[in-house]
């Protein structure tokens, strides 16, 4: 009811007073990209829908802006945005151009993909097509402590790659095997979405390397060098307007962990949630390590 009256108003004011100046609503998806609540200020299909509905469904909307920032995650997670931004673009028929700033690399830059067009700075991060995965082992730790490891599953692959138990040469081929699909999903994209413009050796462009701004433009992966407001500025004329999609900052309690809880007079639980809060910004903060940032 709501957007139907947005429309209504837009509609009578361009009749009353002309058509008003280009307007662009911008997007931004910023962090690491998992499922649920893992990290407090990352990316998934839950987070960001509502803003992107809002986006596409903005009275007089000349396009859709997505700004960019995520070193990766779930590969789940990317595709899902990804494929509701196109579901979005083509069913109301407005363009989507993103802007990738320090980095679009891995999840990050399937994300990228859902744009017409990319644009990035010189020294953004781009790239990083690949699939990993990582984990510990500690059945020497374990030994040293004198603890004795029982472990009872039913099916003989449900332990696959225990920390605990010692490491399986077909669990580890299985392991690979399952990357290298998901690897030819991201490649498939890839060649899909970006087309004729790839330039350069495939073997490069899909190894998992991470290329600068200026070095993505001429393989091909972006579009070209430029900023939000000057891209836009260019393309829609300097009265275009950029619309900001509301978005949620979480509390710094919510950064640590600490959720509602404290908030709501909940302490202890607070306290008890203290250390997984501090293990996720642990692991949060690695994600953004591995491009140097």
């Amino acid at each position: 009811m709501q957007r139907k009256l947005s429309k209504l108003i837009y509609t009578l004011r361009c009749t009353l007073f002309g058509d008003p100046p280009p307007k662009v609503a911008v997007v931004r998806l910023y962090g690491v990209i998992a499922a649920g609540k893992r990290f407090r200020g990352g990316i998934n299909m839950a987070s960001v829908a509502g803003q992107l509905e809002q986006a596409f469904s903005m009275p007089g909307v000349a396009a859709v802006a997505l700004q960019v920032n995520s070193p990766g995650g779930s590969p789940v997670q990317s595709a899902l945005i990804t494929g509701r931004i196109r579901a979005l673009a083509r069913e109301k028929d407005i363009p989507v151009l993103v802007f990738a700033e320090d980095v679009a690399a891995s999840g990050g830059y399937m994300l990228a993909l859902a744009g017409d067009e990319i644009y990035a700075n010189e020294s953004s991060i781009i790239g990083s097509i690949g699939v990993i995965s990582s984990g510990f082992g500690f059945t020497e730790a374990i030994k040293k402590l004198g603890i004795e490891r029982r472990l009872y599953t039913a099916g003989e692959s449900k332990a696959m790659l225990d920390a605990f138990s010692e490491e399986k040469a077909e669990d580890v081929e299985r392991l690979k095997a399952i990357q290298v699909d998901i690897h030819e999903h991201f490649k498939t994209l890839v060649r899909d979405r970006r087309g004729k413009r790839l330039k350069g050796l495939r073997a490069r462009i899909f190894s998992g390397d991470v290329f600068t701004g200026n070095d993505a433009v001429k393989m091909g992966l972006i579009d070209g060098i430029g900023d939000i407001r000057a891209v836009l500025r260019d393309r829609f004329g300097k009265k275009v307007r950029l619309r900001l999609v509301g978005e949620r900052k979480p509390r710094f309690s919510a950064l640590l962990g600490l959720g509602r809880s404290m908030e709501d007079g909940g302490g202890s639980n607070a306290m008890a949630d203290l250390p997984q809060g501090m293990l996720s910004a642990i692991e949060e903060r690695l994600f953004w390590n591995r491009f140097g940032l």
